[in-house]
Parts: C-alpha cells; structure tokens; sequence
C-alpha cells in the first residue's frame, strides 16, 4: 500500500497485524503508531521512499508483507512490489501479500502483470 492509502486503510493494517502474531510471527514492524517503523529505502535520483507495510521474524527469517488494496496510483504500487520481490530475493527473505475480500481481482492483476507467482494471504 503506498503512504496516501495508509490513513484510509489502518483498521485492515492493524487487522493484518494481529493475523500475524496469532501466526506466531515476532519482531514486528509496521508503519503505524505502536509498532516500530519498518527501514525505508529512497529511490536514487528522486524523493520517492519506499518503507514495507510490514516486516516480521519467523523461524530466524525476515518476511515483509504488503497489503494489496486498490490504489489510485497502481504504477508507484508495482514499482513498489518489484523493489521488494528483488530485494528479498537477493536477502533470501520472504515476499507476501495480503489482501482482503473486494481487492482479489486488483491483486492478482498487479501480480500478474509483474509476472509474480505469489499467492495472496487473503483475510
């Protein structure tokens, strides 16, 4: 979700957080109030930051969770996606997306036109 869709959709991050620690994830990282700020990462040669939903631990290894919901701006949420899928990778991390009923279609769509075979974690 990129920052102008963060304040609309906080109750189905703080959702999405408690998803994840009934999973037993640990070391929780969001970017709202409560929980420390995930790393940001600034795009080299502009001002556009890019900082995880959310990062977590599980079994000694860090997995960042996107929440996909329908965006105004699906072009800054695929660039988004795709610095993360190549970031993890190279890390040897975990990518996922969650996302919830109304926002399947929108989802798999931006996945598919990343050419990402993922799995949305649906709520």
């Amino acid at each position: 979700m990129i920052a102008q869709d963060k304040q609309e959709n906080e109750t189905f991050l703080k959702e999405s957080l408690s998803y994840l620690e009934n999973l037993g994830f640990e070391n929780i990282q969001a970017d709202i109030d409560g929980y420390e700020t995930p790393k940001s990462y600034l795009k080299k040669g502009s001002d556009v930051s890019i900082t995880p939903d959310i990062v977590a631990e599980k079994a000694g290894r860090k997995h960042y969770f996107e929440i996909g919901l329908k965006s105004e701006e699906p072009t800054l949420l695929k660039s988004k996606w795709r610095f993360l899928e190549v970031l993890t990778r190279m890390k040897d991390d975990r990518f996922r997306i969650i996302t919830r009923r109304g926002h399947y279609k929108f989802t798999q769509d931006m996945l598919d036109d990343l050419n990402l075979d993922k799995t949305p974690i649906k709520l």
